[in-house]
This record gives structure tokens, C-alpha cells and sequence, in this order.
């Protein structure tokens, strides 16, 4: 989301490294998004696919479509969201335009539209998919009833839903969005992962005694599993059984790297346990 930085040429060349360095770190897939950098963020990965053309075989590019700014019809338009058939194609071939790409390995859509009509994503979807100009579709913070809905409408499996989900939020942990995940064989991909650790999350609740018991146990988990605070963040996530799949969002290239070290992180069910009682103030009921 942030691989351009200000758009200047350090940025940008920063943007590339950090690349870099999540290629040379195993990462393979790229989670993107047409409105990130205001498509900039796309344009420079389609440069470095560029510079770097024997990769592109080895990653799956993802991105997103579907929300819309104020004015961005050079009108008075309101900030919405748009999931209309003839926008999703316009979006895509945007993406591909600047990602310099065929075709995305996933296509999300980036939030639910309030007057969606699944039917006209359903042939939009399946439009898409018989070009060749995306291999798998998914959503992004749906919840249960709306992907109920979109599924019983699409012809093409529904493969993932990337929500928010961290130790300051845990609404998917309560409202069925995990379990549907591991009912449905839908992957849940956790954007800011690690919100309420490494920084604080969007709409921040936590009160200083939250942040002091958290940081407690933390400290003691760190101590126990020798890694950073942040790392136990993502071995906590990694632990749910609906295979949470952690959207590193980091451009530092030594701080991407150190990500994959929470994958080896033998992290235990008690300890799962003991961070969420730290979070909550109180034991499970």
C-alpha cells in the first residue's frame, strides 16, 4: 500500500527494495489495491516486474476494486462504494494496465458495496474469469451474510476474505467470519495484523491499563519464544486453525524478512490463551 512513499525517486527506490527483499524472503503473493498510491503502488510493481521479468512465475498478484473517492468523477460525487458490473471491469483493466500483467492471480472486492446486486457481480465475475484476466476472486471485510449472499449468486468459488484482525480486533474471532472461513475452505487473509502491538489500530479502544496488561504478557512471551513483540502478534494469528493468512504491510526490508520468522514459532494453545485473557482483563468465560 505504501511502496511509493511521496512518488519521489527515493521513494520509489525504496518501494523496489522492499520488494526485493520480499521476494528473497520466499513471499509470494502481493496484495494490492487500484485506489493504494492512487494506482501508483501498482505502477511500481509493474516496473519492477519489469526490471525483474523471470519472477513474475513465481508470485500471485492480488488487488482490489471497489471503493471510490469524493469528486473522482470530476464532479461532486460523495466518497462510496461501487461494485457495479461494468466498474469491476473497468477497475481490472486498469490494474492490469499498470501492474503490466495479463492477468491477476485474485481479485477482490475491496468492500461491500450496500447496494451490490450479486446477480451483476456474478457475470462480472464470470466474464473475467472466462477471458483469462483473473484466475480466483474473493472479498474484502464482508461479513458472513454478505458472502452468503454473493455465493449463492457466483458460479466461481469465493477462495478468500481479507478482514481486519489483530489483537485490538477480534470481531471475526465472535461473529462467525472464521468459522464460516473454515466451513467454506476460504482462506482469511488479517490486514494490519499487527495493529495494537507494533501500533496502534484503526479506532483505538484500548485504555493504558489494556496497553500495560498486554504489554506484560507480551514481554514474557517474548522473553519464552526469543522473537519480537510484533512476531508473537503473528504467531498468534498464525495459531487459529482457519489458517490466517497475515498481510505484512512493512517496506523495511529487514522487518519483512524477520515476519517469516513468527512461521517457525511453536507458539502454544495456553499461551494463545494468555495473550487473549491480557486483551480482554479477564479470563474466558
Amino acid at each position: 500500500m505504501r511502496i511509493v512513499g511521496e512518488g519521489n525517486s527515493g521513494d520509489r527506490a525504496r518501494g523496489k527494495r522492499a520488494l526485493s527483499a520480499a521476494v528473497e524472503s520466499g513471499y509470494t503473493l502481493f496484495d494490492h489495491a487500484d485506489i493504494y498510491g492512487a494506482g501508483h503502488s501498482e505502477e511500481l510493481f509493474g516496473e519492477f516486474l519489469r526490471e525483474s521479468p523471470s519472477i513474475r512465475d513465481q508470485l500471485a498478484i492480488a488487488t482490489k476494486c471497489g471503493v471510490r473517492f469524493a469528486g473522482d468523477d470530476g464532479g461532486e460525487s460523495p466518497a462510496r462504494y461501487d461494485c457495479r458490473h461494468d466498474y469491476i471491469l473497468q477497475c481490472v483493466e486498469g490494474s492490469l494496465r499498470r501492474l503490466g500483467v495479463e492477468q491477476v492471480e485474485l481479485l477482490l472486492l475491496h468492500r461491500p458495496d450496500y447496494l451490490m446486486r450479486a446477480e451483476e457481480i456474478a457475470v462480472a465475475f464470470d466474464e473475467l474469469y472466462s477471458s483469462g484476466k483473473v484466475a480466483n476472486f474473493g472479498v474484502s471485510n464482508f461479513s458472513v451474510r454478505q458472502v452468503d449472499l454473493l455465493r449463492s449468486r457466483v458460479t466461481v468459488p469465493l477462495i478468500v476474505n481479507q478482514i481486519e484482525i489483530n489483537i485490538h480486533n477480534i470481531n471475526a474471532l465472535l461473529d462467525g467470519t472464521l468459522d464460516q472461513c473454515q466451513q467454506l475452505g476460504i482462506t482469511p487473509q488479517a490486514w494490519c495484523p499487527i495493529a495494537g502491538v507494533a501500533y496502534p489500530a484503526w479506532g483505538n479502544t484500548f485504555a493504558a491499563d489494556d496497553d500495560n496488561r498486554i504489554r506484560a504478557e507480551l514481554e514474557r512471551q517474548m522473553h519464552r519464544y526469543d522473537v519480537q513483540d510484533w512476531q508473537i502478534a503473528l504467531a498468534w494469528l498464525l495459531k487459529h486453525p482457519a489458517g490466517i493468512s497475515p498481510i505484512v504491510g512493512s517496506t523495511t526490508p529487514s522487518r519483512i524478512a524477520a515476519a517469516t520468522d513468527s512461521l517457525d514459532v511453536e507458539y502454544s494453545r495456553e499461551d494463545w490463551y494468555r495473550l487473549l485473557e491480557a486483551r480482554n482483563g479477564r479470563s474466558v468465560p
